[in-house]
């Protein structure tokens, strides 16, 4: 056991280890979408529903959707900071099915881009994201990642790996999903480290690639 586990994350309101969690499933899709955020739509499933504005669940996503981490002082204010910010967001109740009690589905739009993002709070401020843009995953944001879709072919992978390897950078976790054969894939990458701007570039521009994202790393320690 950590002292995280006993302890919880640091983070601003309500004592709540769900709520830094909330929190960091704003902050992916936040990431994720690339661009200011204008409108978001907020699934909540079972427990995060019912109890979530006991615990300012629905404060704390909003918050990351703004880009704000768990310790940020501007939390409990993360409603006027949205209207500031020119962000309009709903909630609704949903029914995801057989999934973590625990459990946003976030679909959020800029300008130009937008991104759909689910996932759950799994206790001590700890994330696990299950589904990006419709495509299932596995990845806890405890270290930088990278998110790439692309139409799937033969020796894709092989070719981010190699691409990632030349930047000097180390895999550490790799979950890869497809809706069909020769259609749309996700990818998500947990690394050791950033890639440089140089590779993110590289990558972005090959031709079977449409999407591609960063994600920092979330999680302290």
């Amino acid at each position: 056991m950590s002292l995280l586990d006993m302890i919880g994350p640091v983070m601003i309101g309500p004592s709540s280890s769900h709520t830094a969690g909330a929190c960091r499933l704003g902050l992916v899709a936040h990431h994720l979408l690339g661009e200011a955020p204008r409108h978001a739509t907020i699934g909540l499933h079972a427990s995060f529903a019912k109890t979530g504005r006991g615990h300012g669940t629905h404060l704390a996503l909003v918050a990351g959707l703004l880009g704000y981490a768990p310790d940020d002082a501007r939390l409990p204010r993360a409603f006027e900071e949205a209207q500031a910010a020119e962000l309009d967001f709903e909630f609704r109740t949903v029914d995801l099915g057989d999934v973590h009690p625990n459990t946003a589905h976030i679909e959020l739009h800029g300008e130009g881009q937008q991104v759909t993002v689910q996932g759950s709070s799994t206790g001590g401020g700890v994330i696990l994201v299950t589904a990006v843009q419709g495509l299932g995953t596995n990845f806890s944001a405890a270290s930088p990642t990278i998110l790439l879709r692309y139409t799937d072919a033969v020796g894709m992978i092989a070719r981010i790996a190699s691409t990632i390897a030349a930047d000097g950078v180390n895999i550490a976790a790799l979950t890869c999903t497809r809706q069909t054969r020769g259609g749309q894939a996700l990818l998500s990458i947990e690394l050791d480290a950033p890639l440089s701007p140089q590779a993110l570039a590289f990558l972005a521009h090959w031709p079977d690639t449409n999407w591609v994202r960063p994600l920092p790393k979330l999680m302290d320690g």
